[in-house]
């Protein structure tokens, strides 16, 4: 190796490590930040916050290794311009191409690197985070309860309030709750303003406090006479407050336990591969299954029963002109409830297929995005290394700014793009290559432009053409004739 290309590659470095561990902190610290309501004052122990932090750390790596990549390049390249090192390298009869060779070189070998760590580490660390997660779940079940929505995680009840908050996130408000125990649907309703959730380290039950509440229950079905279900039809009951406990033994002992494989991000590309067909021919067949109903619903397959010979002459073009009116009325009654029929099915069977063609979207895009983003380090350095060479600043002012704006398109562009293909508004391989397709021109342009050494944008450029349109078109006041 010549003694410049080991110049370039420390010039490189340098910044290269300082960034990429400053990148990843910050990242590390916003999905701990996000992380921290849930985990602060729960009685989680210390190894599982430091489990949380290194599965998160290597699901981060390959998003931090493009931003390393993209700011250290803008930086070692703007260095070796502010400082004159470009004017004796092209005074010395080296091109731009000579210097930056070995940094492209290394470019490569880093996307790969990603690439490798995409298809191997990184689904390995969503696979262990998320049963980390559930596993934290199931040891403070209270976590595991979402405001808004209907809550099942505890055995034997749904559960549903409007806000969680307090100190430790114990406190309710408008709580609704259906116990579920009996077996026999919803017997059991309990309405409260407020209440609280009281749970003991090592203890078995969680109990729930209720304040200003209504207590609801049918005695309908456990009534074994007539007379008894008449007289004792249901029994309700307000109260100020009311406290009853549930038995979280069964869910809270099985910690530290792993789960089958659920999402598309903890699977390598070969298990993708193979999973794509099934879910391919699940999805196709509910849709067939869907066809062949609505074809059978219509009977459709009796229109063609009956011979010609059978059918009478002169018939007026209008089919309902060939019945009599209440046959009209009968025939039009029965065409209605059949489509009515049809649409209910529809409209019932329409979430179940979007959501496995979500699915199957999901499952595409995560195969078609793990090659686009390893490209990303390639992509990224052939817009930063052109930029340094050509606003020639060093350090981590004006570098750092351009950095996060493109990196900020290019991310911008890549969530967009899934976002779009998961949502089958565009194909999935479409929505994955969708930022390198919009960032590869901009990186040839910034390449020819550092290469000829111009400005990022040219105004004479843009300006000469006109002005020499207009001087031609109009002629010079001072010439005489």
């Amino acid at each position: 190796m010549k003694i410049l290309d080991k110049y370039i590659l420390k010039s490189f470095f340098k910044p290269f490590i300082a960034t990429f561990l400053i990148v990843l902190f910050v990242l590390v610290m916003q999905a701990l930040w996000q992380a921290f309501e849930n985990i602060a004052g729960k009685g989680i122990s210390l190894i599982f916050i430091l489990k949380f932090l290194y599965y998160t750390t290597l699901m981060i790596i390959p998003q931090a290794l493009p931003i390393g990549v993209l700011l250290s390049s803008i930086m070692a390249l703007g260095n070796l311009g502010e400082n004159y090192e470009f004017a004796a390298a092209k005074s010395a009869g080296i091109s731009l191409h000579r210097l930056v060779r070995p940094l492209g070189i290394l470019a490569i070998l880093l996307s790969i690197v990603n690439f490798l760590f995409l298809n191997n580490v990184y689904p390995y660390a969503v696979y262990e985070q998320i049963n980390l997660k559930n596993n934290i779940k199931k040891k403070q079940p209270a976590m595991a309860l979402i405001p808004g929505s209907f809550n099942a995680d505890l055995p034997g009840y749904q559960i549903k309030f409007d806000e969680k908050y307090g100190e430790d996130k114990n406190l309710l408000k408008n709580v609704l709750i259906y116990d579920l125990k009996s077996n026999r649907g919803n017997q059991k309703v309990i309405t409260a303003k407020s209440g609280k959730i009281v749970t003991e380290e090592g203890s078995r039950y969680m109990t729930f406090i209720l304040y200003d509440g209504n207590y609801y229950e049918e005695h309908v079905k456990s009534a074994r006479t007539s007379i008894k279900r008449k007289k004792m039809a249901a029994s309700n009951a307000t109260f100020k407050e009311y406290e009853f406990n549930i038995d979280i033994g069964g869910i809270s002992s099985v910690v530290d336990t792993t789960k089958s494989k659920g999402y598309p991000m903890m699977y390598t590309l070969k298990e993708i591969k193979d999973t794509i067909p099934r879910l391919k021919e699940k999805y196709y067949d509910a849709l067939d299954n869907r066809a062949k109903n609505i074809f059978i619903s219509t009977q459709a397959n009796d229109l063609y029963k009956y011979p010609d010979s059978l059918k009478k002459k002169n018939l007026d073009s209008k089919t309902l002109q060939n019945f009599k009116d209440k046959e009209k009325i009968t025939i039009l009654n029965s065409a209605i409830a059949k489509t009515n029929r049809v649409v209910s099915s529809l409209n019932n069977n329409n979430l179940t297929i979007k959501w496995n063609r979500k699915i199957l979207n999901f499952y595409d895009t995560e195969y078609y995005n793990r090659f686009a983003f390893s490209l990303s380090c390639i992509i990224l350095f052939f817009i930063g290394a052109p930029l340094g060479s050509i606003i020639r600043k060093g350090g981590f002012g004006l570098p750092m700014i351009l950095a996060i704006a493109v990196y900020v398109i290019y991310f911008f562009a890549n969530t967009f793009g899934k976002n779009l293909a998961e949502e089958s508004t565009i194909t999935s391989f479409l929505g994955s290559w969708i930022s390198a397709i919009i960032m590869t021109p901009v990186a040839i342009l910034l390449t020819r432009r550092a290469t000829k050494d111009k400005g990022i944008f040219n105004l004479n450029s843009f300006l000469q053409p006109i002005t020499n349109f207009f001087k031609k078109i109009i002629p010079n006041k001072g010439t005489k004739i």
